[in-house]
């Protein structure tokens, strides 16, 4: 999962500047795949019963700092960005008040190392993979993450609709994210995929000519298209199925954590409620407006 760069923007000033197709691809919806424990309709999920990191408060963890659209103004604790309101819907149904649930940083990298937490889940775009789950527990996905694909205006790639064009191109990736192996998997480059740091670094490499195109998560498209790019183009949007499903973000907790069935329930009904597709909806619904790359 991707590190971003520096907020300004919301995602509706990213669609308003960036978008420039017209063709639309499926809009994606939470899936039901766990890495965790099972869940069960009859748990007994309340903040007496459960297994905490601390007695009586939820202690939920992401990195700092946290960007827009998942959160805002680099302030997880006021419920607003996508995974904010995620977090706090989370811990509603497990019966925690907002005030009872407090927030830590935690790097992305470290987040899935084997040890230790010092949070009850780390929620942080982290895609669920069978690699990481060897060291933590996944709940089930709440967010299915698209790639996107952002080039500059100028760039004798803006005018391609299919990733079978983008075959030459040389692309930039985030360290640490599912997007390296997506690209190799599934645009095959001719080139050797460049990894950076940050998506600063990614940026600067595409303005100076060093890569073609940026490939990242799809919000984090809407967001460099209008915050950190002058003249860049969102040229489409393609789905990733690393471990022979779609790749989805699910929230981290410590390898056999006795909090991991509830926190499924919890999005269990999140998602049959319509909740979870309502909060989708706010904060994240521009990506079905992209075209869809196919071959």
């Amino acid at each position: 999962m991707p590190r971003r760069a520096r907020v300004t923007l919301g995602l509706a000033a990213a669609v308003s500047i960036a978008l420039t197709a017209s063709a639309c691809a499926p809009k994606t919806s939470p899936a039901a795949a766990s890495t965790g424990s099972a869940s069960a309709s009859s748990l007994s999920c309340t903040p007496s019963t459960l297994a905490l990191y601390k007695s009586g408060q939820l202690t939920v963890a992401t990195d700092s700092p946290a960007y827009s659209p998942w959160f805002d103004n680099n302030d997880p604790s006021d419920g607003k960005g996508f995974e904010s309101a995620v977090a706090y819907a989370v811990a509603k149904e497990l019966g925690f008040s907002t005030s009872q649930v407090k927030w830590v940083t935690e790097p992305f990298d470290d987040s899935y190392a084997p040890g230790n937490k010092t949070f009850d889940f780390d929620i942080n775009e982290i895609s669920i993979t069978s690699a990481r789950a060897q060291a933590v527990d996944f709940s089930t996905g709440y967010y299915t993450a698209n790639q996107g694909v952002l080039v500059l205006n100028k760039s004798k790639y803006a005018s391609a609709t299919s990733l079978s064009q983008l075959k030459d191109a040389k692309i930039g990736v985030q360290v640490g994210t599912t997007s390296y192996q997506a690209v190799n998997d599934i645009l095959k480059p001719t080139q050797q995929v460049s990894v950076y740091n940050s998506t600063d670094d990614e940026v600067s490499a595409l303005q100076n000519g060093q890569v073609d195109a940026i490939v990242t998560d799809m919000p984090t498209v809407f967001y460099l298209a209008s915050a950190e790019l002058t003249g860049g183009k969102i040229l489409g949007q393609f789905s990733y199925d690393g471990d022979s499903s779609p790749e989805q973000f699910g929230l981290l907790l410590a390898k056999g954590s006795g909090l991991t069935a509830c926190v499924d329930q919890a999005i269990a009904k999140l998602t049959s409620s319509g909740e979870l597709k309502t909060i989708t909806d706010q904060w994240l619904s521009a990506s079905a407006d992209v075209p869809e790359l196919k071959q």
